[in-house]
């Protein structure tokens, strides 16, 4: 009898997410790099509750999603999103928080490795740094050059 080849479990969660971002309706407006304002409406079309706070130079938007997932916006008081984290049991929608930088998200995770558990991309602008395995996602994103000066990435998650 034949044998079936074995799947890696890493492989199979992260193509599972990515599949699953993509394959979600977009559901609301605010994401990386948009205007700080769609940020409320985020929260309402997602069924989540917002909490934000002031950090010195930007705000943090905490959304608590009905899935335990906590997704976080940075923004510049008036201006756009630089930065989005996440952390929480599911991935959250990453064709929502990444916005017009989901294409090329996608298409660099297709070059990497992406069946590690660790998931770095950064091309141009644009950093993407992803944690994961089942009910333990975590990640961030952000852009470079919008980040507000005295930002310490250690502060983005």
């Amino acid at each position: 009898m034949p044998t079936r080849p074995t799947l890696d479990l890493k492989r199979i969660v992260l193509c599972a997410a990515v599949a699953g971002a993509t394959l979600q309706p977009c559901l609301a407006q605010a994401a990386l790099g948009e205007p700080e304002g769609q940020v409320t409406a985020d929260a309402l079309e997602l069924g989540g509750s917002i909490k934000s706070t002031e950090r010195g130079v930007y705000r943090v938007h905490a959304i608590q999603l009905p899935s335990g997932t906590i997704l976080r916006e940075f923004s510049v008081a008036g201006g756009s999103v630089f930065a989005v984290a996440w952390s929480g049991p599911a991935m959250p929608n990453l064709r929502q928080a990444l916005g017009q930088y989901f294409g090329m998200y996608v298409d660099a995770a297709k070059s990497t490795h992406a069946w590690h558990r660790h998931l770095q991309i950064e091309r141009d602008d644009l950093v993407v740094q992803s944690n994961g395995h089942m009910r333990a996602f975590s990640g961030r994103a952000y852009l470079r050059n919008s980040l507000p000066a005295g930002t310490n990435l250690d502060d983005i998650r």
